[in-house]
């Protein structure tokens, strides 16, 4: 069948029937032991373990006609790399849900056929909706955010697109983190960050630093975001960009040459210090406590 071997091996009921294959020839290569089905609606052309894209395919068949693979699942689908979160899939509320082993079926009032495209002869919805599915559905905060921020990292969505959607979310308990983070991603965060990093400094009491200083050292300028001059404690307020390999060079070099400078080099990913602000400030309290900084003094 050679469109099962363009589909991982599987095929829809009503595909099959499509193809001139009705539900007794299917019962037949079953009972022949060429072919195996799966729930009521998925067919797969050999005996083999289904492997991911065909569990995914399976997963929105049973699920019914109007379902569409969606959150982090769909951004795979679309080809993100890195991030595994489990099968979701998404159909209209009020829906009768059927889980399918593995996979996780959301009755959603946000689901709009406008959202959905085939791709892959599969139903899924498209990038920035699955982004945002994505952060609304992870584990933890922190894991929302990286998913929105590996989305347009890998050029999976466009940032603008990904604000859009975040914007399109009603009631939901992460709707304020993730319009925050849409808003770091797409404006590159450093001014916003930088001014909510200087709030957590005032919270915790530590000593006024100083902002955008240039440092020079080792023929690189070095422009440091944030830098206590009298413990030579420096914090680098780190944007979704400076993931990219272009900007590692760069990077690398402004990092050896304040250290080569003699400063001790704290990094922030924005991202970081959004989901995870107590750690990341207990750690530049630990440094400043190592450079000779008390809080008497």
């Amino acid at each position: 069948m050679s469109l099962a071997l363009e589909q991982d091996g599987v095929l829809s009921r009503a595909q099959a029937r499509a193809c001139g294959l009705d539900r007794w020839a299917v019962a037949h290569q079953v009972a022949a032991g060429r072919w195996q089905t799966f729930g009521d609606q998925s067919i797969a052309v050999h005996r083999l373990p289904l492997g991911r894209r065909a569990r995914s395919r399976v997963a929105v068949w049973e699920a019914g006609d109007r379902a569409a693979l969606d959150g982090a699942s769909a951004l795979a689908w679309h080809g993100l790399a890195g991030f595994d979160d489990g099968v979701h899939v998404v159909v209209p509320w009020p829906h009768r849900t059927v889980d399918w082993p593995g996979a996780v079926v959301h009755p959603s009032r946000l689901w709009h056929p406008d959202d959905i495209e085939v791709r892959d002869g599969l139903r899924v919805t498209k990038p920035a909706v699955s982004a945002i599915r994505a952060a609304m559905w992870a584990r933890s905060d922190r894991a929302a955010a990286t998913v929105m921020a590996m989305s347009v990292q890998q050029k999976i969505c466009d940032a603008t697109d990904l604000m859009l959607e975040a914007r399109r979310l009603n009631r939901h308990k992460r709707r304020p983190l993730l319009l925050v983070i849409a808003r770091d991603i797409a404006e590159g965060a450093e001014a916003l960050s930088e001014l909510d990093f200087a709030v957590w400094c005032r919270r915790r009491r530590l000593p006024t630093p100083s902002r955008q200083v240039l440092r020079r050292g080792f023929n690189a300028r070095a422009f440091l975001d944030v830098l206590w001059d009298d413990w030579n404690v420096a914090v680098e307020i780190e944007g979704a960009h400076h993931d990219a390999p272009e900007h590692a060079v760069d990077d690398a070099l402004r990092q050896n040459a304040v250290t080569i400078d003699h400063v001790h080099f704290l990094r922030i990913p924005v991202l970081g210090l959004r989901t995870q602000p107590n750690v990341f400030m207990d750690q530049v309290t630990a440094m400043l406590r190592a450079a000779g900084w008390s809080p008497a003094a």
